[in-house]
């Protein structure tokens, strides 16, 4: 039911804010607004200023007369606003041989036609610029002071990239890095599908490695690429009548220490376990302000039944910023999350990435908005602004039915100097439509094939 909910106020959110740009921008460019549409299809219940509140479709003949039908449709899976004289969404044609009107979309100029079709998108785009800024100004960002190594697996990407434990990373590709956000933004961001030249303080000396980047881990799903000094394994769930269940093991403890190894990261630990499968083996544990001594045997399958997270246990202070600072690395946060997204779409297409793991439906939609609520509300309108910012490049894509092929259109007329005939609209509309009901089918079902 949790999901339910909150997966109806971020889509709501995200749709009014995303239609309430068109439509203003209609308004204000002398445009009728005839729908705005919260869902698609069948109406089921709305008001407009000449008939008033009513359930269920409207008569087919009715004429609003310029005022707009406020309405709730039946699929919840986003909204549109009926413009007069604009083959869209509605699929309504029949001004097609009729006398364009001063107020129809079709009779306006270039400009306010991309001022309209741009609206939703630019609305979304402010929506997680403000806030970005907000995030900045009133919680500030996150900074760990270390750019030193805790841990490196043997045999890991980390190991065979030349990286040894207790590395201190001072430059990567000539820019010095002072702490770990800076460290992983070099290596993930700023020198994508580049090599790296890394240079580091090892055993008190200045060393130097170069990197190939298909050495570079960039599925960090299974166990981070570099571990930095302050990360310790942690219990995010327990598992009922499992083995660490009877064990005493509780959610948010810290493991320590595993038959007096010290653990550093989800892989290191679950290796541990698997090789002790049958066996006894003992835990040191940190539980809030104390530490634990406790003692588990692995069953069959050689595991304990816990799900194992990194914890950074190191020192991280707020940066914060002024109003007028904020609204600039705002921007900064919507160019870094931009250009991550083409990255993983660019590694969906080059096979890399899995669609399943790069792409969410309503239903993942709906796992994570209840999960970053139940965080707090900061982490509800982060997750809020990530998804805004997504819808807006999704958007902007050139592809028919969403706001990016309206645009193209739009550009292919100009350049023609004539309406592109209604019937080619509709056949590409309705093409358009198709294709993007099988790609949601297809996201759905990997939703629910990785449930």
């Amino acid at each position: 039911m949790d999901y339910i909910i909150y997966f109806a106020i971020t889509i709501g959110i995200l749709v009014f804010i995303h239609e309430f740009g068109h439509f203003a921008a209609a308004k204000l460019s002398g445009m009728r607004a005839d729908v705005f549409a919260i869902g698609f299809g069948r109406r089921l219940f709305g008001w407009n200023k000449k008939s008033g509140f009513s359930f269920g479709e409207l008569p087919k003949d009715f004429d609003g007369e310029g005022h707009t039908d406020y309405r709730l449709s039946l699929l919840p899976l986003g909204g549109y606003v009926k413009i007069a004289g604009m083959v869209d969404e509605s699929m309504d044609t029949s001004f097609a041989n009729k006398e364009p009107q001063p107020y129809e979309f079709r009779a306006k100029p270039v400009w306010a036609k991309i001022f309209v079709i741009t609206a939703g998108v630019m609305m979304n785009l402010l929506l997680a610029w403000v806030i970005f800024w907000g995030a900045n100004f009133f919680q500030g960002k996150p900074i760990t002071p270390t750019t030193t190594l805790a841990f490196v697996e043997d045999s890991s990407a980390a190991a065979l990239s030349g990286f040894h434990t207790g590395d201190k990373i001072l430059s990567i590709n000539g820019k010095q890095v002072t702490n770990w956000e800076d460290l992983r933004a070099q290596i993930f961001i700023n020198t994508l599908g580049e090599n790296l030249n890394v240079i580091l303080e090892r055993n008190g000396q200045i060393d130097n490695i170069s990197i190939d980047r298909k050495l570079i881990s960039e599925d960090e799903s299974k166990s981070l690429y570099l571990i930095p000094q302050g990360v310790r394994p942690g219990i995010g769930d327990v598992l009922k009548d499992s083995p660490a269940e009877r064990a005493g093991f509780k959610p948010g403890d810290i493991l320590l220490s595993l038959n007096g190894t010290q653990l550093y990261s989800a892989k290191q630990t679950t290796e541990l376990i698997s090789a002790n499968a049958g066996k006894e083996i003992h835990f040191v544990v940190k539980r809030k302000n104390e530490e634990l001594n406790l003692s588990v045997t692995p069953g069959e399958d050689s595991k304990i039944g816990v799900a194992i997270g990194p914890v950074f246990m190191g020192e991280t202070k707020m940066q914060t910023y002024g109003a007028f600072a904020s609204i600039y690395y705002g921007w900064k946060d919507i160019e870094k999350m931009t250009a991550l997204t083409f990255q993983m779409v660019g590694k969906v297409f080059s096979g890399n990435v899995e669609v399943g793991k790069a792409f969410g439906g309503p239903i993942k939609i709906a796992q994570i908005a209840a999960k970053s609520a139940d965080s707090g509300l900061s982490s509800f309108l982060y997750f809020l602004a990530l998804l805004s910012l997504s819808l807006a490049i999704l958007n902007i894509m050139p592809f028919p039915v969403l706001d990016g092929g309206h645009l193209v259109m739009i550009i292919i007329e100009a350049i023609i100097k004539r309406e592109i005939p209604i019937k080619v609209k509709m056949a590409i509309q309705n093409t358009g439509f198709i294709i993007l009901l099988l790609l949601m089918a297809f996201i759905i079902y990997n939703d629910i094939i990785t449930l």
